[in-house]
């Protein structure tokens, strides 16, 4: 193995850092506790099964990274998403809602009167923008609103977005706890040694967890593999995101060429019209003063027309 391969601390936006680090219930719980930013204060939660069958054979299953019920019985989904996915936002909350339908009984939903629990997902998004974002905001926090006034129409169907690549704050410039969860995951795998701004209980066991050199033999396996596969999985995207920055300067410059052929045919245009004209008025001129009865060669020489154009003239 490589010696750069060899961090001091693992990265967490690979399967096996992600699974080792939100699998510690008491790391997942005090995320959680950051990211709803004092909304809710999270005491317990239990693990639930990632993965949820379909209605049918043809719809299939879901599996997800990570799903969990807090003790107040909110669900929450927390998936890790590495690579541009296609139809992000629609991918959730068709997650969302399949955690919804599996909560309706089979009957008696009168009784049940669709008493739905809160579900909330959130998305931890590395190497890739939120489709349409602006790339400045790395925090997304979004519910159902009023389109008009943003009052919130329904506080307990909830998507939550980190977006990492946009998160550049330096550690000097790191202003609370959600910056600090930002920071952590997005520079814990190139750190050497815990940062002073994280010198407290929570980030400590974040980081104790994290440690490479506390990885037992079949673990360090395990997440050099995980790795690998990210950094292909980046390679990946990266040769297609050169393809893509390919075509659209090819079509840049094609367009540029277009205008500019387009200008050139505008321009010959207007002066092959103009000379036309010129040569029209020029023509009715020498008529005039053929019938004036003047010599052809001063109607030539006024006119700018050849004798033997002049003497066709009737």
């Amino acid at each position: 193995m490589l010696a750069h391969s060899q961090p001091v601390f693992i990265d967490p936006t690979t399967d096996e850092g992600f699974k080792r680090l939100f699998g510690d219930k008491i790391n997942l719980i005090n995320f959680l506790n950051i990211i709803f930013r004092g909304r809710k204060t999270i005491t317990d939660l239990t693990y639930r099964d990632t993965e949820r069958i379909g209605a049918t054979e043809e719809i299939g299953k879901v599996i997800f990274d990570l799903v969990v019920q807090i003790s107040t019985g909110e669900e929450i989904i927390i998936e890790m998403q590495t690579s541009t996915q296609t139809n992000l936002k629609q991918r959730m909350l068709y997650y969302a809602s399949k955690v919804i339908s599996d909560t309706a009984p089979k009957g008696n939903r009168k009784s049940w009167a669709y008493a739905i629990p809160e579900v909330y997902t959130i998305v931890l998004m590395d190497g890739f923008h939120m489709p349409g974002g602006d790339r400045s905001t790395y925090f997304h926090d979004t519910c159902l609103c009023h389109r008009d006034s943003g009052q919130i129409f329904y506080e307990g169907f909830g998507f939550i977005y980190l977006e990492l690549i946009n998160f550049v704050k330096s550690e000097a410039e790191v202003e609370d706890e959600l910056d600090k969860v930002f920071f952590m995951l997005k520079n814990m795998s190139t750190l050497k040694t815990l940062p002073r701004i994280m010198n407290s209980t929570v980030f400590q066991r974040f980081f104790q967890l994290a440690s490479y050199a506390k990885l037992t033999k079949e673990e360090r396996t395990m997440y050099d593999i995980s790795l690998k596969r990210k950094w292909d999985a980046e390679a990946v995207r990266m040769y297609q995101q050169e393809q893509v920055e390919g075509l659209e300067k090819q079509l840049k410059e094609a367009i540029i060429e277009a205008k500019k052929v387009e200008k050139e045919a505008k321009a010959k245009g207007k002066a092959e019209g103009l000379a036309e004209g010129e040569h029209k008025k020029a023509i009715e001129t020498a008529l005039r003063f053929k019938e004036m009865g003047l010599p052809v060669e001063q109607i030539a020489k006024g006119t700018g027309l050849s004798i033997e154009e002049i003497e066709k003239l009737k």
